[in-house]
């Protein structure tokens, strides 16, 4: 994919994700790596719902600004993902309510998030892990994905939102899309005591679609 085509995506993913009320205001990012190694993403204080592709924020492979806007002030998050998850060409970061909800929840596994509920959010979103609180921006929250190893593509910050690396944009894309239903499915089922997928079912989709899941995750 041309980085005239990244930009054009990264425009029309972003207005489809804020016109859908997934991301309020001028919260979320979305980031894309190029083939050169340096990336594209989206500007600080920017809507998804306008953003001109001629503006997005160009950096070098160190995370340097070559061209374009003053990128997001979450940088260091994605910069995280990319490092710690070979496979990952694009970052994406939301305030999705529901999924803002569930991670401030007592009860959630810093492990995983949600229960093995439906199989697309395995296939999609594998488990998700709970980092904690971190101002936004704050560069500690790197140390934070760091510490998971590249062991999760799927991540909920804590008080703050999800965010999920991908092989193509539009995967990464679907995948937090799968993770904010899912939030939603676990909070209208809060207290009710669902039937969620059982160990042999779990197994099966993991040998039939080649999941890798976390240990520990949806044991």
């Amino acid at each position: 994919m041309t980085e005239t085509t990244s930009r054009e995506e990264i425009c029309r993913l972003g207005r489809s994700l804020f016109e859908r009320g997934l991301t309020p205001g001028s919260s979320g990012n979305i980031s894309v790596r190029l083939a050169d190694g340096g990336w594209l993403v989206t500007p600080t204080n920017a809507s998804l719902g306008s953003l001109d592709p001629a503006r997005l924020s160009r950096l070098d492979p160190d995370g340097r600004l070559v061209s374009g806007d003053a990128p997001t002030k979450e940088v260091p998050l994605h910069t995280a993902l990319y490092q710690t998850r070979g496979a990952a060409r694009a970052v994406v970061h939301l305030h999705s309510t529901h999924s803002v909800a569930l991670s401030m929840l007592p009860e959630i596994d810093p492990r995983a998030a949600l229960p093995p509920m439906t199989a697309y959010y395995l296939m999609k979103c594998g488990a998700t892990a709970l980092v904690p609180y971190y101002r936004p921006g704050d560069p500690a929250v790197a140390d934070a994905i760091k510490g998971l190893a590249g062991k999760y593509s799927s991540v909920l910050l804590a008080n703050h939102g999800p965010v999920v690396s991908g092989d193509t944009l539009e995967a990464a894309v679907f995948a937090i899309e799968e993770l904010e239903e899912a939030a939603k499915l676990y909070l209208l089922l809060r207290g009710l005591n669902p039937r969620f997928l059982t160990p042999a079912q779990i197994a099966d989709l993991t040998k039939t679609f080649g999941l890798t899941l976390p240990e520990h995750g949806h044991e």
